[in-house]
């Protein structure tokens, strides 16, 4: 993969996300929007103790969720 087609910023992520758990970035997202209204850290929190998800994984998730979610 060249340096101009490498994946960046929490995207880079999401396969390891998917290997690790199992379910689809879409099956994540989906579950961010039940908490939407929650700040940035309540909702890693939650993914952390919800489902068990390190901070890494989830601070990605939901920094993905919220940057596409004000974009939309």
């Amino acid at each position: 993969m060249s340096e101009d087609t490498k994946v960046k910023g929490p995207a880079s992520y999401f396969p390891s996300i998917e290997k690790k758990h199992g379910q689809p970035i879409a099956h994540w997202l989906t579950l961010l929007e039940t908490v939407a209204g929650k700040k940035h850290m309540e909702m890693v929190a939650w993914l952390k103790t919800e489902y068990d998800m390190g901070h890494g994984h989830a601070n990605a998730l939901v920094a993905h969720y919220l940057a596409t979610a004000k974009t939309s």
